[in-house]
């Protein structure tokens, strides 16, 4: 039988690894918060988004970690070190890591309302959901980064 939240957690941690790989590759650091006209979004933004995100949906959701999800600051914060971006997606692939190695199959099954009271989902289809949505944002920060790191 296949192992879902193995499988998922083993495609989060890949592509937040590979989060950490671009924000590295970036050859000034304060490229990481440039935006220019039709490009409304810093990779750093995107990336307290996606920690922000997956902290809230996977962490508080499902594994009742007490994170309180600031979504706005997600967007407004700026200039954070390269370091503690690194930090803060680390700390989330521990996050991750301890909710879905307890998760079953059957929990993988269970349903949750998630982004609305009145919608229902199982666990596993969103957490499908989450890491599209991660890797969504991770083509848009190498976009980001091959673009505007001159």
């Amino acid at each position: 039988m296949v192992n879902y939240n193995e499988s998922l957690l083993t495609l989060f941690t890949r592509d937040l690894n590979r989060l950490k790989d671009e924000l590295n590759l970036y050859a000034s650091e304060s490229n990481i918060w440039k935006v220019e006209p039709n490009i409304a979004n810093s990779a750093g933004n995107l990336t307290l988004h996606l920690i922000g995100n997956l902290n809230h949906f996977i962490g508080a959701t499902l594994g009742h970690s007490g994170y309180v999800r600031v979504r706005e600051l997600e967007f407004s914060q700026k200039d954070i070190a390269r370091s503690v971006l690194i930090e803060k997606i680390d700390d989330t692939i521990i996050v991750l890591n301890e909710v879905l190695s307890k998760m079953s199959n059957t929990d993988m099954e269970t349903e949750y309302a998630y982004m609305k009271p009145d919608k229902m989902d199982s666990a596993g289809h969103f957490l499908i959901h989450l890491f599209g949505h991660l890797a969504y944002h991770l083509g848009q920060i190498n976009y980001h980064r091959r673009l505007l790191d001159k």
